[in-house]
């Protein structure tokens, strides 16, 4: 004989409310292990790629990365072949950036504040949304987030940031971030939009895929936010960039030796 059991309506809406409560728990937690791999990973990353990068504009490069900094020379401008004047331009400042140690410097202190400030907001994803399983396949776990009105952010990039909706895919096996989507949800005003004003419905799209085992790069950055600010000329901006055709860079390459690997002809 069946046994049918009736829950009282307050208590089926508490079990959907635990539910619903584990659910965000868990989808906080694959955030928190994503972002502890990656802070992790490139702790321990010393790799260095040689790899063609477009730019929106119709810029085309190739880039050689070594242990004392990175150079690139134009293959196209504008969508056509580079000019003898720019290559000329190119190949003089890359003898400039060799010989000069200060130069060199330079570019590993922008580097290193570049990876800070992608740490620090790294560290804040967990934090700054609320996160929702959506889907999941045997590889992938797609999570959506939206901003936690309880989180206070330390300073602009990270209010700009908090202020987004999207998506998250992270890789099951690896907890590795595979994609990150999100538009700007609302208006972001900068000194009650006299200093700025950034405009709705601005997007951002990163995506990244392993190159060899345990290394991960960024292949796709679009960034297309609207608006004006006057003392954070940086926050406002448009850029679409794509990376490929990555070949490994042996560790002790100089920079010199990446002279020669730039010039190798194009596949």
């Amino acid at each position: 004989m069946a046994l049918h059991v009736k829950l009282p309506i307050g208590a089926l809406g508490l079990l959907l409310s635990l539910s619903s409560s584990l659910r965000a728990q868990d989808a906080k937690q694959i955030v928190q292990q994503a972002v502890a791999t990656e802070l992790a990973a490139n702790r321990d990353d010393h790799s260095h790629w040689r790899y063609l990068k477009t730019e929106d504009g119709g810029g085309k490069f190739v880039v050689v990365e070594t242990e004392n900094g990175a150079i690139s020379r134009h293959l196209e401008e504008a969508g056509k072949p580079a000019s003898p004047g720019v290559i000329a331009a190119d190949n003089q400042y890359i003898q400039k950036f060799i010989h000069d140690p200060s130069l060199q410097q330079k570019q590993r202190q922008n580097a290193a504040h570049d990876d800070r400030d992608a740490a620090e907001l790294l560290n804040l994803l967990p934090q700054a949304f609320d996160w929702k399983i959506e889907s999941e396949t045997r590889e992938t776990t797609t999570l959506s987030f939206r901003p936690d009105p309880n989180f206070h952010p330390p300073d602009m990039e990270s209010r700009v940031m908090g202020e987004m909706a999207g998506t998250l895919v992270v890789d099951k096996r690896q907890h590795r971030i595979q994609t990150m989507k999100g538009a700007l949800s609302e208006d972001v005003n900068i000194g009650f939009g006299i200093l700025g004003k950034l405009r709705q419905g601005g997007t951002f799209e990163v995506e990244r895929r392993q190159l060899a085992p345990g290394l991960w790069q960024i292949t796709q950055t679009r960034v297309h936010i609207e608006g004006r600010a006057l003392f954070f000329k940086t926050i406002g901006q448009q850029e679409d960039e794509v990376k490929f055709d990555f070949t490994a860079v042996p560790p002790g390459t100089t920079l010199e030796q990446a002279v020669v690997m730039l010039n190798q002809p194009q596949k």
